[in-house]
């Protein structure tokens, strides 16, 4: 079963039966009667294949599935936001936001582009207000049509969520976890975290997509990845996002094997007088290395080159002369096999928070709680 294929007056039936207690008290609630109720709930239960309910003769009671579907499908209908919002509408206005254009769109969904074109513009009207404008051939979506496709794309996350919380249920296991890697978490947390994991859970599907925060913050938000994993921002800007600490990392200055430094017992001034590779303005790390110099007083260093890519920063710190700031744990195999070196610093570089970032809305599902309580193990062990 596909999420498209999920009657969204159907699932609203569902909600109000759950939320009510009695077929009378949802049906009026959705402007229905108790026979057309009736008969939408049993369809459902029909496609889902699974009850939702048991009937008694004092109401209704959520089964096993439902404790576990209907709190998904009320996330989904709370990011919806409307009554008036129908699957094609719902699938419609998610395909042209993903695709960026109708003829793009239907080749994605097997749509036509006239029905398209008929479900956006009916929801327009039905939500009074403009979502998609023309440029010249060009088709955008309004400030009104971005702000609706995030939460229909959220919504789909909830609804994507339940069904594979269902097939797990019934023993066919199609759930994921999608995660954004920033640059620290790849040496050791997250690889420890998803081998434990898969260990106990070797069906659950991971992707893991490598960016840095700026480029890993919309895929958050717009449900593309369920979590982010890395330095955390200390205070966090976003209100729409939650952060979760799981260990203080402790940056060092690295340098190449044999570099002039190396062995030595270096003042802060000599420090300052070498090229530095460190990652642009705005980053925790590049934050930590100005304050190194500016609490003593010394003018920054040249930094010829801005990254944050660990790979590039080994190659070029191998070949020359730079140095940079980095944690022990990016550069393990590098330190233990002899091509890097640590510079020992009058004083220590300040610490960082790495940890998960997730939307503040976000339901996980069991097996991504149980991730999230393997990178807790791994990091405290």
């Amino acid at each position: 079963m596909d999420w498209t294929d999920i009657n969204l007056r159907h699932l609203r039936a569902t909600v109000e039966i759950a939320d009510r207690g009695t077929m009378n008290a949802a049906a009026a609630a959705v402007n229905l009667t108790q026979p057309a109720i009736t008969q939408a709930l049993a369809r459902f239960e029909a496609m889902l294949d699974v009850p939702l309910f048991d009937r008694r003769h004092d109401g209704m009671t959520v089964t096993d599935a439902g404790a576990l579907l209907v709190p998904r499908f009320h996330a989904a209908l709370d990011h919806i936001a409307s009554p008036h919002v129908t699957m094609a509408r719902f699938r419609a206005l998610i395909a042209l936001a993903d695709a960026g254009s109708y003829p793009a769109a239907s080749a994605a969904t097997g749509l036509s582009i006239p029905s398209l074109h008929r479900a956006v513009n009916d929801l327009s009207l039905s939500l009074r207000r403009p979502l998609v404008r023309r440029r010249g051939k060009v088709v955008m979506l309004t400030d009104a049509g971005v702000r609706m496709a995030r939460a229909f794309r959220l919504a789909r996350v909830e609804l994507m969520a339940a069904l594979a919380e269902l097939a797990a249920l019934k023993g066919h296991e199609t759930r994921s976890i999608a995660i954004g890697a920033m640059p620290l978490s790849r040496a050791r947390v997250l690889p420890a975290a998803v081998s434990r994991f898969l260990r106990r859970r070797p069906g659950v599907r991971i992707t893991i997509l490598e960016g840095s925060r700026a480029e890993l913050i919309e895929p958050l938000r717009n449900g593309a990845i369920d979590m982010m994993v890395g330095a955390l921002r200390l205070p966090l800007l976003e209100a729409d996002f939650e952060q979760a600490a799981l260990f203080e990392d402790r940056p060092v200055v690295i340098a190449r094997a044999g570099h002039p430094l190396a062995g030595t017992q270096p003042a802060m001034s000599d420090l300052a007088r070498y090229p530095w590779i460190i990652a642009a303005p705005g980053a925790p790390l590049r934050e930590s290395w100005e304050a190194l110099f500016s609490e003593h007083g010394i003018a920054l260093p040249v930094v010829p080159i801005e990254s944050g890519s660990v790979m590039t920063i080994r190659q070029l710190l191998i070949d020359n002369d730079f140095l940079t700031l980095l944690s022990p744990d990016q550069v393990t195999v590098e330190l233990e096999a002899g091509w890097l070196c640590r510079i020992d610093t009058p004083v220590s570089p300040a610490s960082r928070s790495i940890g998960v970032t997730t939307r503040a809305s976000w339901r996980p599902t069991t097996v991504q709680g149980e991730f999230m309580a393997d990178l807790e193990a791994v990091s405290q062990g």
